[in-house]
């Protein structure tokens, strides 16, 4: 069968392909709305004001507790009714649906931020207490405390978590294949299903997530030891 040889494959090449750059926009929003999320939830759990430390503690415990598979579901099912009767509420008329990417993207960067918030509190607590009492003492603002001490002392401790989550990351992505949103892991189910070649397109599949994953840790590699000019190295 033609199916089953690489002709068959690239028959799906132009779907995967844009199946795979889907994946790679998810990844990417997600990531970068995660990043802010996780660095309002590090600076709220290192607050001095209970009640944000608490409501940080809250968010950070709930969304890791539960699976991204089932805050997908919800969001895409039920977030679309919970909006409507809160627009019936407030008296605005309106059916609200909630597309797939929005779901991916809303639901993968809000657990991606609840991981965050402890990858950077971490690193923020490694900063050397006197670095910050300095800033302080000579009178630097908020804002620049934190892009010129703040940050710079964090990222080199945060980088290996960051990367982490990003590999994690691209592959929660087929997560929202359950919603039959055209991603690349459900493309590659569709290709594989119609052509019943299921070893050559998860194959396939596994190749791009690979590319995707050794390109990925290579750039944070590089960033890293960006961030880490002119720290001392061990012999």
């Amino acid at each position: 069968m033609t199916a089953m040889t690489p002709e068959g494959l690239g028959e799906w090449a132009g779907p995967i392909l844009s199946g795979a750059l889907t994946t790679v926009e998810i990844a990417v929003l997600a990531y970068a709305i995660g990043l802010l999320l996780g660095l309002l939830g590090a600076g709220a759990k290192l607050s001095p004001w209970a009640p944000l430390r608490g409501l940080a503690t809250a968010y950070s415990t709930l969304i890791r507790a539960v699976p991204e598979l089932l805050l997908i579901l919800l969001l895409y099912y039920a977030g679309g009714q919970a909006l409507d009767a809160l627009l019936a509420y407030l008296g605005m008329a309106g059916a609200v649906q909630i597309t797939g990417f929005a779901t991916a993207v809303g639901v993968l960067a809000f657990v991606q931020g609840a991981y965050m918030t402890e990858v950077f509190r971490g690193a923020i607590l490694a900063i050397p207490r006197g670095q910050l009492e300095a800033a302080s003492a000579f009178g630097f603002s908020r804002w620049a405390r934190f892009h010129r001490i703040v940050l710079p002392g964090m990222l080199p401790n945060a980088l290996p978590g960051m990367s982490n989550l990003w590999l994690i990351l691209i592959k929660d992505t087929a997560l929202i294949s359950v919603i039959g949103f055209n991603e690349l892991f459900f493309t590659i189910q569709q290709a594989a299903a119609s052509s019943r070649a299921y070893f050559l397109f998860y194959a396939a599949a596994g190749v791009i997530y690979l590319l995707m994953t050794l390109s990925s840790t290579a750039l944070f590699a590089r960033l890293e030891r960006y961030v880490r000019r002119g720290q001392p190295t061990e012999a």
